[in-house]
């Protein structure tokens, strides 16, 4: 087993076999992400992408809740600066936010949200932008900008309206409201909802599953994929025919391929035999 932590401890990572899991790790303030957790979180999603041992990632949170969103004392520290640096300070601070769930959504390895508790405003966006999300009984989702006067910054607006439709994504977002992981399953804004004590252990085993295919394969698929909602099928094909050219390329393809024809010769040899008997 292999480790990794941020200097803070905000992080942690550890990689068992191919799967790592990152947890999100600031209990006392429910996972609540602040500047200093924001940078931890790219420099371990960094590490994931960079290490090739790793083939899929399982995103969770220590203690009862996954992730209370933006902390509230940086909140605070925002609005206490002069008012004419108030924008530009908001804007320097999206602009990191969008780069971490955009390293994170576009990360070139399945990912999974392991929600174990509360997942709300930034901790909603953060379970998901990943590709797949599967919820504890105790489990709860709830795009509650509205309720501090902000809309949902961590890319809600994109992610939400793919999983549960346009009209339904704005009920959600407009009252805030608390979702449950049975109607959160019903309506598609998750995959899959376990028992708490079972939750990692399915995430893992879940991730494991995914992560069987050839890297190149995956990386290339699931980059063409993100972006079908936004393409005409003329530039799916033109993404497909570059991606399918580099996995022509690759060793995982060379190798399937020389296996299937050993296979085959393998076989026409044993029938022939057969039949000279």
């Amino acid at each position: 087993m292999t480790s990794y932590s941020g200097e803070a401890d905000a992080i942690l990572l550890r990689a068992e076999g191919s799967v790592a899991v990152l947890t999100l790790n600031r209990p006392t303030a429910r996972n609540a992400i602040d500047d200093a957790m924001r940078a931890e979180l790219m420099a371990a999603l960094d590490h994931v992408a960079r290490t090739d041992s790793i083939k899929a990632l399982v995103v969770t949170g220590a203690g009862k809740g996954f992730c209370a969103g933006g902390d509230v004392k940086s909140m605070q520290a925002r609005l206490s600066v002069p008012p004419g640096e108030v924008a530009l300070n908001g804007w320097r601070r999206q602009q990191r936010t969008h780069h971490a769930i955009s390293m994170l959504h576009s990360l070139p390895k399945p990912t999974i949200a392991a929600v174990n508790g509360a997942a709300t405003g930034l901790g909603c966006d953060v379970a998901l932008c990943c590709d797949f999300i599967i919820a504890s009984d105790d489990a709860r989702f709830a795009m509650s900008y509205i309720l501090r006067g902000l809309i949902p910054d961590g890319g809600g607006m994109y992610f939400l309206p793919r999983r549960v439709g346009l009209s339904r994504a704005k009920e959600l977002i407009f009252t805030g409201r608390t979702v449950e992981p049975e109607e959160a399953l019903r309506i598609g804004m998750i995959d899959r909802v376990t028992g708490a004590a079972r939750l990692l252990e399915d995430a893992c085993n879940w991730a494991t599953e995914l992560s069987h295919g050839a890297p190149a394969a995956l990386a290339l698929g699931k980059n063409i994929l993100d972006q079908t909602f936004e393409l005409s099928v003329e530039q799916v094909f033109s993404l497909g025919s570059q991606a399918q050219a580099i996995c022509y390329s690759s060793r995982e393809h060379q190798e399937s391929v020389a296996a299937f024809l050993e296979g085959v010769a393998q076989r026409r040899a044993a029938q022939g035999k057969g039949g000279v008997a």
